[in-house]
């Protein structure tokens, strides 16, 4: 996808922002290509969590003094930053600790009391662990059926193999936005128009999406849509779950206790208003903060900005690898994130990852949380480089080096 970047942004100057970036691990430089598992975090993030425990530490939507009113302002404030930033209501956003609770929370409150056995879920090859194990367990309860879309020869969706799969029993259709392995990027929003066209149900896994393109969800046209904030820049056990009013307005509360409520009886009780309603318990204040921090630093650098320097990264990775032999990539999409899943022939992931660690890179080796997509493609694992706009080009050069250095060692 081309995508007009501003020339103007000093990438060194950014790239010095993350403070962790400038560790040596193993006596060498570290290069971090492992934001598809956790991004680093800019010194503005810190800074707002420091900020928040040493000046303003108290909870939320419970008392009147100045620090309780500090602290409930500060938290809703990121969470009208976050809904500013995905273009929603702040209304309809639920905030949680990840994706991975709030498609439980789409799964338990919305499909749990409406599926029934002759019904069925679509799923993709390409999903996540945290989109495939929520609605097993759901159709297990529920004797609900999940049905499978394929893909094809280039790591793409089988669009007209997944459309034949919308058939009238099926509904909800759920789906990653980009792919954790392969990075490709589906193409959701013509998606959802095809399955809201059958009146089907759509959630959709925005987790490698959020920090690395601009989002519109009100233009996707989904009903769900899920994000975790420590992809993003921001701390972990952050998140949040979109979902269209009507939709939380019908749902029962996943969890109960404080906050979800206003008033409660040994009679019975009277829930709080969506989003509130699905927010029990004492939240990850200092977490949210720190996320609306990271959202402010990532709308400075300008989404569209941001995903033109991941893809120029991304091609410069691309020719270099090129020039390894015995390299097999993983996932040649046309629309492609910054994601690289490779093997080296003869080699295993994990000694693969184990000795380019000893080179100071860091990269993922494993099955990535996508058991069926490595049994897609016959392997137990892939080695996985995830890069970010604070990667650089010479980081790619120094990577390609170990790679040959480590290749030649197993070789």
């Amino acid at each position: 996808m081309d995508v007009a970047t501003d020339s103007a942004i000093d990438w060194t100057r950014v790239r010095a922002d993350f403070p962790l970036l400038t560790r040596h691990v193993h006596g060498k430089p570290l290069v971090y290509f492992d934001s598809a598992n956790t991004g680093q975090k800019p010194e503005s993030v810190i800074a707002a969590v420091d900020d928040f425990y040493r000046h303003h530490n108290a909870n939320v939507s419970r008392a009147v003094h100045a620090l309780g009113t500090e602290a409930t302002d500060a938290y809703e404030a990121a969470r009208a930053k976050l809904a500013k930033f995905l273009n929603v209501r702040s209304d309809e956003l639920v905030l949680c600790s990840g994706t991975t609770f709030a498609l439980n929370l789409v799964a338990y409150s919305w499909a749990l009391p409406r599926l029934q056995p002759d019904d069925a879920i679509v799923l993709t090859r390409m999903e996540h662990h945290a989109n495939i194990v929520p609605w097993q367990l759901v159709a297990q309860r529920t004797g609900a059926t999940i049905k499978v879309a394929e893909l094809n020869e280039r790591g793409e969706l089988d669009l007209d193999q997944l459309y034949s799969l919308l058939t009238p029993e099926v509904k909800l259709l759920s789906l990653t936005h980009v792919s954790n392995v392969l990075g490709t990027v589906n193409p959701v929003r013509e998606i959802c128009r095809e399955a809201r066209r059958r009146g089907i149900v759509t959630a959709v896994d925005g987790s490698q999406a959020a920090p690395h393109r601009a989002l519109d969800i009100t233009a996707i046209g989904c009903d769900f849509y899920a994000i975790t904030g420590h992809k993003m820049c921001g701390p972990t056990g952050t998140g949040a779950l979109w979902a269209r009013r009507e939709h939380l307005a019908q749902m029962p509360p996943f969890i109960g206790g404080g906050e979800m409520i206003k008033e409660v009886r040994f009679e019975g009780t009277v829930f709080n208003d969506p989003p509130h309603k699905f927010e029990a318990g004492t939240p990850n204040i200092a977490g949210f903060i720190g996320l609306g921090a990271a959202v402010d630093y990532l709308s400075s650098l300008g989404m569209a900005n941001v995903e033109a320097r991941e893809q120029e990264l991304l091609a410069h990775a691309n020719e270099e690898l090129a020039k390894l032999p015995g390299l097999r990539i993983f996932g040649h999409a046309r629309d492609k994130a910054a994601v690289i899943s490779f093997l080296v022939e003869g080699a295993h992931a994990h000694d693969l990852a184990t000795l380019l660690d000893l080179e100071g890179v860091a990269i993922r080796s494993g099955h990535h949380c996508a058991h069926p997509l490595m049994q897609h493609f016959g392997v137990p694992a892939t080695c996985r480089a995830s890069l970010a706009f604070y990667n650089t080009h010479d980081e790619i050069d120094a990577f390609v080096a170990a790679l040959g250095k480590v290749r030649k060692l197993l070789g």
